[in-house]
């Protein structure tokens, strides 16, 4: 499975394969990606804004 198609699983962008095992500790391990996942997006946008509003000072 390729990487990307991995991250728009774990976005909710793309569907999951149905014939995938469905395991609890499967789905714990995706839900801590997906969570890690989000909160690495939002803390670069963060940093982003931080930048660009540096910037224009």
């Amino acid at each position: 499975m390729g990487i990307w198609k991995q991250f728009a699983e774990y976005l909710y962008i793309k569907k999951r394969d149905p014939n995938a095992p469905k395991t609890f500790s499967l789905k714990m391990m995706h839900g801590i990606n997906r969570l890690s996942l989000i909160m690495f997006v939002i803390a670069i946008i963060i940093m982003i804004i931080k930048l660009i509003s540096k910037a224009g000072k």
